[in-house]
C-alpha cells in the first residue's frame, strides 16, 4: 500500500485499503476559512447541536483579514461567536495568516494525519506526510457533526524532479512547469507524490509549494515522504510524534512523470489559465503591480529571496510591490532577520498576515488594463480584480526581480 491508502485505512478501521474504494474515515484535523460561514448554517440545518471534537476543529480568518467589508465582519463576529459557544479552542484570528501556513505551525498536522479543510489548497499538507484534501460546507459540517467524512481512495501518480536546479529556479518553477506540461486535468481525483534528488534537497518551506499546487492538475491530495527536513520542521512546532506510514516497497504507482530540472528556466504562467506555462516571454511587459505572498510564496524564505535580491536596490518607478507574509510568525522572523526592513527601504508595501489580494478581495486588487506578476496560485480573469488586469503567475525570485527592474524578467537575467 501507498503511505496515504495507510493512512485512510488507520482512520477508517481497517487493516487495507484499495484505490477507488470507499471509506468512512476519522479527520484528525478540520479546517474553516472566513470566507465559509455557510457550514455553520449547514450545521445547524443538518440538526447539528454540539461539534464532535471541538479540540480537532478550527477556525481561521485569512481571506479577510482583517475585514474590508461589513459583511466581512459580521461573518468574524458570528464565527468568533459559534467557537465560543462549542469550545473550540483553536481559532486563528485576523493577522495569524494562511490557514496552510498556520496549521503547519500549529504542531496538530503531521505524517499519517488526515487533515480536511474548506480551501482547495489544503492538499500542501502533503508536504508533512498528511492526508489533506479540501471540501465544501456541507461536507465540513458533516465533520463537525460526526467527526468523519467519505473518501474515495485516490490512485497515485509519482512526479520525480531530479538534478539541481540553476540560480534563479526555484520550486515554484518546478511545479508550474509539470503542470504547463500534463495540464489542469492531469490529477483528477488522484493523489500526487513529489519525490527525487531535487525535492529531498528542498527546503521544507519550498516541498509546501509542490504539494500545494497539486491542486491545480487536479490532485485530491499530494505527498511527498517525511524525512530528516520534515522531521526537523515539526519538531519546531511542537508535533508529539507517532507511527509515521511508508509507502510499500514496490507499490505500483498509477503513473510516472520524470524531469530533470538542471537546465530549467523561470517559469510563468501566462495570464488566463494556471497550466498556460512558458519560460520569460522575450518581449518587454511592463508590470504596474507585484504580489510576493499567500501560501505558494509568503513564506521566510520567500522573503529572504526577495530581500537578497532588492538589498540596497530601489523597487522600479511606476511599480507596486506588495509584500505579504503568509503568518505573523514568519512576520516576526523577517523582521528579526532585517529582511522586512531591506524591502521597506526598497519600496514595498507590507500588509497584514492573509491571503490579501490573492483572492481579488482587497490590499491590492487590481484595475481594468494593470498588469500583475503574483507569487499566488491562481491567475484566471477577474482573480485579482478586474477581469480586464493580467496576472503572471511566478516564482518569489522572479518576481522580486520584476519589481526592481519594472518589467517581467528572471532573477537569473540579473
Amino acid at each position: 500500500m501507498h503511505a496515504l491508502e495507510k493512512t485512510l485505512a488507520r482512520a477508517s478501521g481497517k487493516t487495507q485499503v484499495s484505490a477507488g474504494e470507499i471509506v468512512l474515515a476519522e479527520v484528525d484535523l478540520a479546517e474553516v476559512n472566513d470566507l465559509y460561514l455557510q457550514v455553520i448554517k449547514s450545521f445547524r440545518e443538518l440538526g447539528g447541536e454540539k461539534v464532535r471534537h471541538p479540540e480537532k476543529t478550527s477556525f481561521v480568518f485569512d481571506h479577510y483579514s482583517p475585514a474590508p467589508t461589513i459583511k466581512a465582519a459580521d461573518n468574524h463576529k458570528k464565527m468568533r461567536e459559534f467557537c465560543a459557544g462549542q469550545g473550540i479552542p483553536h481559532l486563528f484570528d485576523i493577522g495569524e495568516g494562511v490557514c496552510h501556513q498556520v496549521l503547519t505551525e500549529s504542531g496538530m498536522v503531521g505524517p499519517g494525519t488526515i487533515v480536511v479543510e474548506t480551501d482547495s489548497h489544503t492538499t500542501t499538507m502533503g508536504a508533512l506526510g498528511a492526508f489533506g484534501t479540501g471540501v465544501g460546507a456541507t461536507d465540513m459540517a458533516t465533520i463537525l457533526i460526526t467527526g468523519k467524512l467519505w473518501f474515495k481512495v485516490p490512485r497515485v501518480m509519482n512526479i520525480v524532479f531530479e538534478g539541481t536546479p540553476p540560480k534563479g529556479v526555484m520550486a515554484k518553477d518546478m511545479i508550474l512547469h509539470a503542470i504547463g506540461d500534463l495540464r489542469q486535468d492531469a490529477a483528477i481525483y488522484k493523489a500526487v507524490e513529489f519525490s527525487g534528488g531535487a525535492v529531498r534537497e528542498m527546503a521544507q518551506e519550498e516541498r509546501f509549494v509542490l504539494c500545494n499546487m497539486a491542486v491545480e492538475m487536479g490532485a485530491k491530495a499530494a505527498f511527498i515522504a517525511p524525512d530528516g527536513t520534515t522531521l526537523e520542521y515539526l519538531s519546531r512546532w511542537g508535533w508529539k510524534g507517532g507511527e509515521i506510514p511508508a509507502t510499500d516497497p514496490g507499490y505500483e504507482y498509477d503513473s510516472v512523470v520524470r524531469y530533470d530540472v538542471s537546465s530549467l528556466t523561470p517559469r510563468v504562467a501566462l495570464p488566463g489559465s494556471v497550466d498556460a506555462v512558458s519560460a520569460i516571454p522575450g518581449e518587454k511587459i511592463t508590470v504596474d503591480q507585484v504580489f510576493l505572498g499567500t501560501c505558494t510564496g509568503g513564506r521566510l524564505n520567500d522573503i529572504r529571496t526577495a530581500a537578497e535580491i532588492l538589498a540596497g536596490k530601489r523597487v522600479a518607478p511606476g511599480t507596486r510591490f506588495v509584500v505579504i507574509p503568509a503568518s505573523r510568525r514568519i512576520f516576526q522572523d523577517a523582521l528579526l532577520a532585517g529582511y522586512i526592513e531591506t524591502l521597506v527601504n526598497a519600496g514595498a508595501v507590507l500588509s497584514t498576515p492573509g491571503c490579501g489580494p490573492c483572492l481579488g478581495a482587497h490590499e491590492g486588487i487590481l484595475a481594468p488594463g494593470e498588469t500583475c506578476v503574483t507569487t499566488s496560485s491562481r491567475n484566471f480573469p477577474g482573480r485579482m480584480g478586474s477581469t480586464e488586469a493580467d496576472i503572471y503567475i511566478a516564482s518569489p525570485a522572479t518576481a522580486a526581480a520584476t519589481a526592481l527592474m519594472g518589467r517581467l524578467c528572471g532573477a537569473d537575467s540579473l
